[in-house]
């Protein structure tokens, strides 16, 4: 019996010491690579659901949060302190240009107008008192009764007279500008918005604004693209300045323009250029100062690869799609992401026709195989596009 046992633990000793040397079959380096492909060839299949890659005309379309703003907004303040006698407008009230919007008192200034005309009538007397007396003069010369030297004495009488004269002109022209100053018109059509003042309120020309006019019709949307679509942008506008979108909001449905401003220079610390469309404002959808979601229709990919946008994967190794071959196991191809908007994407690294994995990607690894199975709904689609577009898909 003893030596039973010491036979069987001479055994075990000697199985341990070849297995401490490296000496097993778990040492073996080409089974040690074999394994990964093999576990992957035995797992169990994957359910999956996939779609067909097609080809299609893509128009690629960059996206922006823009700001809508006036093309023209104007402060209406007075050229001179003075007093309001009249508003003429109303808060909110559309107005054409050169419409009367405030009135101001203007006695001092109509007084000021008086005495220049007064002035002119007095000095175009006195010129034509000495053009007489210049015409007198020259009779008498003719008779030989005077000197030429009293003569031309007459004749700068008149030309001083004639300069006093076009003085007294001008002074009129300036008491009529300082007149005018007292009707406040519109410079330009527009919505009035609030009225600061009130008949009897003292303005001054530094002091607040009286009201502000604003153009609403047409309409400006300012958006800033990334500098990577800059020479898209500058494309579109030579050509013509294309199709911008504005979507409004609640889903009230979308304004069409088109590209009218690339600045000159781009942000350095955003990377991004400034552009503005213009949009007819006809109906007032559009509003100053409000935010709108913008899309500009740039160019059109021709015969593009189409596939899911929730079919795509970003990772930190790049973008990839999983397919399927004809032994029905997963491929990770890469691909390059060539456009994507909604709920499709252009790409290119596939052909068309080739089977890609929709539902169940996330469970994939390359080599696995899979089984189809009938797609899950276009929520689902939506859900995956979404985890797809955070980086979240498995990447083998």
């Amino acid at each position: 019996m003893s030596r039973a046992l010491t036979g069987w633990a001479m055994a075990v000793a000697a199985a341990i010491g070849a297995a401490g040397c490296g000496k097993g079959p778990a040492a073996d380096p080409a089974s040690g690579a074999a394994a990964p492909a093999s576990a992957a060839a035995s797992a169990a299949p994957v359910s999956i659901s996939s779609v067909r890659a097609v080809t299609k005309d893509v128009g690629v379309v960059l996206e922006a949060t823009g700001t809508i703003s006036a093309l023209n907004s104007v402060d209406i303040r007075p050229q001179v302190s003075s007093v309001i006698t009249q508003v003429n407008i109303r808060e909110g009230q559309f107005v054409k240009a050169g419409q009367l919007l405030f009135t101001l008192d203007a006695r001092n200034d109509e007084v000021n107008l008086a005495k220049a005309r007064a002035q002119l009538a007095r000095d175009l007397a006195a010129l034509a008192d000495a053009q007489r007396q210049l015409q007198r003069s020259r009779d008498l010369l003719a008779q030989n009764f005077i000197s030429q030297g009293a003569v031309d004495t007459n004749q700068t009488l008149v030309d001083t007279q004639q300069a006093v004269v076009t003085a007294d002109r001008a002074a009129i022209d300036a008491a009529q500008v300082g007149l005018s100053y007292n009707r406040i018109v519109a410079p330009a059509a527009g919505r009035a918005g609030a009225i600061n003042v009130f008949a009897g309120s003292t303005v001054q020309p530094g002091g607040a604004a009286l009201v502000t006019i604003t153009q609403l019709d047409p309409i400006a949307v300012s958006f800033g693209l990334p500098q990577r679509h800059l020479n898209e942008a500058l494309q579109t506008l030579r050509g013509g300045g294309g199709k911008v979108f504005a979507v409004l909001p609640e889903g009230r449905g979308e304004v069409v323009g088109k590209l009218q401003f690339v600045d000159n220079v781009v942000d350095p610390n955003s990377g991004t250029v400034k552009v503005k469309a213009v949009f007819d404002n006809a109906h007032e959808l559009l509003w100053p100062g409000a935010f709108v979601n913008v899309r500009l229709a740039t160019s059109t990919l021709k015969g593009a690869v189409v596939v899911p946008q929730a079919a795509v994967i970003r990772g930190p190794r790049g973008t990839l799609v999983y397919t399927v071959d004809a032994n029905s196991r997963a491929v990770a191809r890469p691909v390059e992401l060539l456009h994507a908007a909604g709920l499709e994407a252009a790409i290119r690294g596939i052909q068309p026709g080739e089977r890609v994995v929709l539902d169940g990607r996330q469970n994939l690894r390359a080599g696995v195989p899979v089984v189809e199975r009938a797609a899950s709904g276009a929520g689902n689609g939506r859900a995956n596009g979404a985890a797809s577009g955070s980086g979240n898909g498995a990447v083998p």
